[in-house]
Order: structure tokens, then sequence, then C-alpha cells
């Protein structure tokens, strides 16, 4: 097996199976006879390198060797033979340094047959780069193994040799055997430490047991043997004291002993120590060392002052000057955390005049006046000072807790003649938006410290400051010189601090701080942001929004109210939030144009007036109004000058327009004769909607039965022909009255007659209707009032032939037309009955 391969530097080789023996060039042998079974035999080499600490292990796996089946026809030479034994001795173990005497015989080999012996050996163990030479030699006739010197067995663990025999002819009858010689360890090598000096640390008044380090030694000679197992041992301690400390023999540990460890007592301690080989007993070889254990310092001695009472003096109204150091004494380690010294102001100090801190280098408190003294306030001071450690206090066992050390300083306040002193040294004075100018804000006065009074004492505001505020030199008395408002530049930012001087007859000056702060005030009326608005059939709330440009408590929520009763009897207004209400007419309020006055009252009560425009209009959507209303109202609904006249304009030619086609109409039948079969104008009688009132009047024209019970008309040939009929079934035949003429008495030329047909030619029916027609339109105009009757005949003009609507006669000529512009612009109600019929 190739060890080298494994682990290159292995001082200890083992099998686990006691049957087979591995030697140090890794040749493996067997102890005894075996027999391999059918199952394959495994065994595991170990290697161990004693230093580096560092095991490996080999698997080896033996199977039996395949026999080859011989041939039937050589079966005679598969019979058994006789064979020699092999020549091989046991291992052999040589004294490590061995006295002798030398040569000294260490094994004798042996064989049968051969009578010359020779020997090549080869040595391993650490660091061997050639072979010793010289150093075993074998005798070659009787086979004896000799050395020739003394082995150091860390040098030459072991060696190996290798044995040839032969016969005086030069024959070689036996395999050559491998001879393996071991050095067997002497004790010759002491233990020694790992370092000369040990150092370790430990905190004070640890408890017994603790830890504080471990020493370790190293023994040359073979491993696992007595002669290196190691024992550790206290030898002395200094100083010579009760023993601090204890020392593990086996391990090396050592662990502290004395339940207390003052580092004020003993701040170190040196500790000489051995190792001894063989397990410690008194034969065993022996080395010494030092273990130096220093004792870390904790917090368990409080700081104390040198003295208990202090005085020292100070003039008033000085400032970050020291006045006094006080120091403490402390037990614990210089400069280490828990003699730090850390000072504070116990009593005394509750205006916070006085400062103390700690000087680093010479751990000292240092007294300081950071805020000036009056000494007609107070002649004297007295402080109480306590110290305490950087580090927290830790109680040593088995003592008590103490209290915190203190010092009672006394300051003396000097007297020193100086100037004003204003009380307060700052003044805040609070002045609402917009004030007039002059307006008087407060007062700023300084005191005399030595007479206590304001008598002598001028005041003036130094230049180079916002200019708002003055004050009176002799009373400073306050007042403004702008309006202050936080909407005009520098303002803007709502205050300014304004410094005073003060000075005395001696000229002596103190300066003091106005702060002058500009307070929102309710300044602003608030606004509603749009007052114009149409409102639609739906009446859809109106959402009215106020703003105020004052901040709160001035501004929102606002409350609205209508001011003008009339209008608030058709008009309602309900809350939506702090800055808008709804408003909406109520159920019987008529469309037209409002001008509402509304108030709006901010939270501070200041009222603003509005006048919200509402169009109040019969439309659909807004547009449709397009900033006009569509119906005129009574109430409050108010035409303008140019609506009034476009009314009376549009009744004049609507009069005029009516009085010419009339003339037309007269003229055209007394002068021009019209063919029977021109009808191009039809008047066609439409169902009555609703029964009118009974009228005497003999302008009537009274209707008999007819024998058709239809309204239309028929064209026979080249002559057009009417067909009227009323619900009663009165016609043209039964009129009656003095001189009036009947349709038959004005149907020109012979023919049927009109009352056998029932059916009457154009101009039959025009020359019978118009004279009749216009007496009526001319008693329409005298009537009292100047109004048109409802009643009275309309014309239309012809729609023409097979019109879904029907048509309508109309005593005009046949070839003239009306306007009909008038049906692009139908009022409200005509407008409503159109949509219907196109929704129908």
């Amino acid at each position: 097996v190739d060890l080298k391969e494994c682990l290159q530097s292995a001082e200890f080789i083992s099998s686990s199976d006691g049957k087979f023996k591995v030697l140090e060039d890794g040749s493996v042998y067997t102890t005894s006879a075996l027999s391999l079974s059918a199952e394959k035999k495994t065994f595991t080499i170990l290697l161990k390198d004693i230093q580096e600490q560092v095991q490996k292990k080999i698997q080896v796996d033996l199977v039996q060797e395949e026999k080859k089946t011989p041939n039937t026809r050589h079966a005679r030479d598969t019979v058994l033979k006789r064979t020699k034994r092999r020549w091989g001795p046991i291992p052999s173990v040589m004294i490590e340094n061995s006295l002798g005497p030398f040569p000294l015989q260490i094994q004798q080999v042996q064989s049968d047959t051969a009578q010359n012996y020779t020997i090549y050996y080869s040595a391993s163990g650490p660091g061997i780069d050639q072979d010793p030479k010289g150093l075993f030699y074998i005798e070659r006739e009787t086979g004896n193994i000799f050395a020739t010197r003394a082995v150091d067995r860390e040098q030459y663990p072991s060696f190996q040799i290798i044995c040839f025999a032969t016969t005086p002819d030069g024959y070689s009858p036996e395999v050559p055997l491998v001879h393996t010689i071991r050095i067997e360890d002497d004790n010759d090598n002491a233990p020694y430490f790992t370092q000369d000096l040990f150092e370790f640390c430990v905190p004070e008044n640890s408890r017994p047991g603790v830890v504080v380090g471990k020493v370790t030694a190293e023994d040359r000679d073979e491993p696992y043997t007595l002669h290196t197992t190691l024992k550790y041992r206290i030898v002395s301690q200094t100083p010579p004291i009760t023993p601090a400390f204890s020392l593990h023999g086996d391990t090396g540990v050592i662990s502290v002993l004395l339940p207390q460890l003052d580092r004020e007592l003993v701040p170190s301690y040196t500790l000489l120590v051995e190792v001894r080989d063989m397990a410690g007993q008194p034969f065993g070889l022996c080395t010494t060392g030092t273990v130096v254990i220093k004792i870390e310092d904790t917090n368990d001695n409080a700081p104390s002052f040198k003295q208990l009472q202090y005085e020292t003096r100070v003039e008033e109204n000085r400032v970050s000057v020291e006045i006094l150091r006080v120091s403490v004494v402390d037990l614990d380690e210089p400069g280490s955390p828990g003699s730090g010294a850390v000072y504070e102001i116990i009593r005394g100090n509750d205006d916070q005049a006085f400062e103390i801190t700690t000087d680093k280098n010479t751990n000292e408190g240092i007294l300081c006046v950071v805020k000036g003294l009056d000494y007609e306030t107070a002649k004297q001071r007295i402080l109480v000072i306590g110290v305490n450690n950087e580090a927290p206090y830790l109680l040593a066992p088995h003592s008590q807790q103490l209290s915190q050390s203190t010092c009672s300083v006394t300051v003396h306040v000097l007297d020193v003649d100086e100037g004003p002193v204003f009380k307060p040294c700052l003044l805040r004075l609070d002045v609402k938006e917009c004030e007039d100018v002059g307006t008087a804000i407060g007062r700023f006065v300084a005191e005399d410290p030595e007479s206590g009074n304001s008598e002598g004492i001028r005041y003036r505001i130094p230049p180079g400051q916002c200019n708002w505020i003055n004050i009176d030199d002799k009373s400073g008395e306050v007042r403004t010189v702008r309006v202050l408002d936080r909407d005009i530049g520098e303002m803007r930012r709502g205050q300014c601090n304004v410094t005073v001087l003060a000075i005395d007859r001696n000229g002596k000056t103190g300066t003091g701080t106005i702060q002058v702060c500009i307070v929102p005030g309710n300044k602003n009326f608030p606004r509603i942001t749009q007052t114009d608005y149409v409102m639609c059939r739906d009446r859809k709330p109106i959402c009215l929004t106020a703003q105020d440009g004052d901040e709160a408590p001035y501004s929102a929520p606002f409350v609205y109210r209508i001011t003008d009763r009339r209008l608030a009897s058709m008009w309602k207004l309900t809350p939506h939030d702090d800055n808008s209400w709804y408003l909406s007419p109520k159920s019987d309020t008529p469309y037209g144009i409002y001008e509402i006055p509304v108030s709006v009252i901010d939270n501070g009560g200041k009222r603003g007036e509005n006048v919200v425009r509402v169009n109040l209009c019969d439309c659909v959507t807004p547009t449709e109004c397009d900033g006009r209303t569509r119906q005129l109202s009574g109430g409050n609904v108010t035409l303008g000058l140019w609506a009034i006249l476009a009314m009376i304009l549009g009744s004049l030619l609507l009069l005029l327009i009516l009085i010419t086609i009339c003339g037309c109409c007269g003229a055209g039948v007394m002068h021009r004769q019209v063919t029977d079969d021109c009808a191009n104008h039809n008047l066609i009688i439409s169902n009555t909607e609703a029964p009118g009132e009974e009228v005497m009047d003999h302008n009537i024209i009274p209707l008999q039965n007819t024998c058709d019970q239809g309204g239309y008309g028929v064209k026979t040939g080249e002559q057009q022909t009417f067909e009227m009929v009323k619900g009663r079934g009165n016609t043209l035949e039964s009129v009656k009255g003095g001189g009036h003429q009947t349709l038959g008495s004005v149907k020109e030329g012979g023919g049927q007659t009109v009352m056998d047909t029932c059916r009457y030619s154009y101009s039959e029916w025009h020359n019978f209707t118009h004279p009749r027609l216009g007496e009526k339109v001319h008693l329409c105009r005298q009537d009292e009032e100047q109004k048109h009757s409802e009643d009275y005949l309309l014309s239309y003009n012809y729609e023409g032939k097979g019109s879904l609507a029907g048509s309508v006669g109309c005593c005009s000529d046949q070839h003239e037309e009306e306007a009909l512009d008038f049906l692009d612009q139908l009022e409200p109600k005509f407008r409503t009955l159109a949509e219907t019929c196109i929704k129908r």
C-alpha cells in the first residue's frame, strides 16, 4: 500500500485486524495462517501524524485469487507437490540509545537450502533524506544481523532490512525476506512548554472557578506512552500569600481559587508551574515555566471629595468664567472608567446659571458661571455637588453599598454698577392685521438694578430693523408705524424681532427684544365664487361655494341667508358643508330670471353681500337657454328695453301682414275669375279638440246637413270640388240672413246644383267665404282692448296633395305664399308639444 500518497508524514501505522501487519514501506503481511472464504476480507490501515494531529484511514479489500481450471488431458499435473518452508523471522526490537556492546546482534535469519546471506536496509522516520550507512550488517555464513552503533528513535523510528539467501554458486532458492527492526523508545526527552511566558488577565472580585487561562507543554518521546504522559502543578506563587489560583494537572487549565481578588491590594500574580512526564512520577523528566496573571480593575471603589465645603467669589453678570476646582480620591486604576470622575450639581442650580465639567488630565471638577448672576436678586448661592464614576459601580463581595459623595460650595456674588435691565428681556406683542397706524400695542420698560425703578431711563430702537413699530423714548409705549398686513412683502412671515436699547443717566445701556407677531384678523368679506347659474326644468339644487381670504378662526364655517323676504319665500338654502350651501327653488316658483341677494357670514361674524343670478329655464340642458329665459313669469321677472321693443315690433308686423293678406284676397275675387280646376289651395276642416263657446253672431254662417259624413276634397275630371262636413250635418246651402249670398247663388254657369251633389268648386267657395272673413277680421280689429279674439279664423298655406297632416284652405290667392320663418322660433308650449309628438 502506498502510505506516503495518503499521509506523507505518518508516524504511527497500525491495522484494525490483528491478523495483518503493515510495515513502514507499505508492505502488508499476515501474522498467522489465513483461510479466505467466498466473501472478501476487509480491514483498515490507520495512519497518524502526532505533531500535526492528523489521522488518515486506508481500507484494504482482500479477494481470493481465482484458480484456472486445467484441461482434462493434463489432469495428472494437478497432483500435490511438496513445498519448502518459507524463512521469515518476526520483527526485531532495538533499544534506543543502547549502550552496547557493539556490534550488537539484533536477529538471525536462516534458510534450509542457502548458505550465503546479504542484506539491504532502509530507515523510516521524520526528516530522513537518505539511509544511514554502515548501521547494520549481516554475517554471510551465519545470517546474524548486527547493529554497529546506538540509534535515536526520534530520528530513526524503524528500519526495513531485505535479506537475500544464495547458494555458493550464486543461486537464490528463497524469496527475499523483508525484516523490520523497530527502535524502542527511551525516555530521553524532557517535556517543554510551548511558550516561554504565559500572560493572562482576570477581573478582580471574580468568583472561584472562573477560568483564567491554559498552559500547554509537549514531549518528543513516543506518543501514547508514559514517556509522553504529562502532569502539571504550581510550584510557587508571587506574592507568597494565600494561593489565589489552581492548576489542573492533566489539562493545564488555571482557575480562580481565592474568592477575593482585590486589584488595589495585589495588581498581579506570578506563578511558577512545572510539567513532568511519566504521569508525574518522581523519576519522570520535568520542566518549569512562568505564568503572569494581571488583575483587571473594576469600579468597586466609589470616589470621595477631598473637602466637604468650598467657598468662592464672582462678580455679578460675569459669564463663562471659572470660579472653582474640586478634586476627589478614587482607589481604582487611574485613567480607567472606574476612576474617571463625573460631577453634577445636585441642588442650588435651578436657573442653570452654573455648570461643572471634568478635567480629563487631573480628574478635577471645574465649576463655571454660564449665566450672569444678579447681586440684587441673590448675594450668595449655595450649591451641592455630587460625584460618580464613568463606569457603573460594582459592589464587591462581602461589602456594603456606599452612598454618593457630595460637597457644599458657597458662591458669593459681588456687586457691580450695571446698566438697565428689561424684565422680561423678550416681550412678545400680538398685533391684529390691518390695525390703524399709531395703534398702541404694549409697553416695554427697563429697570435700574440698583434702584429698582425706571426713572431717568430712555428708550430707542437702533436703525436697520423692520420698520413696523416705534417706542416712546420716555414711557416705553410701543405703537405701530405701518398697517400690518400678512399679505404684503416682508410681512408674509408674520413676525419680526426688534432690539430695544435702554440708556440710564450714567450712559450704561441694556438691551431687550420685542417680538412683534401679526395675528390674522377678520379683514376679508366672504364672497361666493360663482354667481351666474342656469337651472333647467329638473330644478337640480345649485351648490353655492364661498371663499374668505382670512385664516381660521375668521373663515369657515359660513352661514348663508337670503335677505329679500319675497325671494326667500320662493327659494330656500340648505347646508352642504362648512364652505358650501345648496340653493333650490320651491315647487311653485315660475320660470324666469331671478337675482337673489345672498349674504354670507363667516365664523368671525363678518358679512359679505352677494347677488346670485339664476335663470330658471324650461330646458333640458343649460345650453338651450343660451343666456336668456324661455318663459317670462310674473312676480319678480323683468324684461329689458330691447325685449319690450322686439315684442311691440313683432305684434305690429303680424298685424300688418294679416291686413295685407285680407286686402289681396278681396281684390282677387273682384277682378279675376278662377277656373274650377285650380285647387292649389284647399281648406280642410280638422277635428275639433274641444267644443267652443255659444256665440250668437249674424256673421257666423249656419250650415245644413249634407249627404256625406266626411271632410275631404274630390277632384272630378277637370274641376276640383269640396265637400264640407260638420259634426252636426249643416251645409252651406242652409245659409240664411239678409243681404248674404248663398253658395248656390254665386255659382257660375249651369250644371247640377250643389245641393244635389254637395260638391262645390274652389271659385265658388272663395267667392262665398271671402267677404264674410273680411268682415270678421274687421270686427276683430274693432275689439275694445285691441286684441284678437280667440275664435277668429287663421290662414294656412297649402301643404300639397297627399300630405300626412292634411290640408287647410286659405282666403289668400292660390299663387300667394306666406312666410314660414315663425315656425323656427316656436314658443315653449308649442316646443313641448312638438317634442312630445316626436317621441310618440
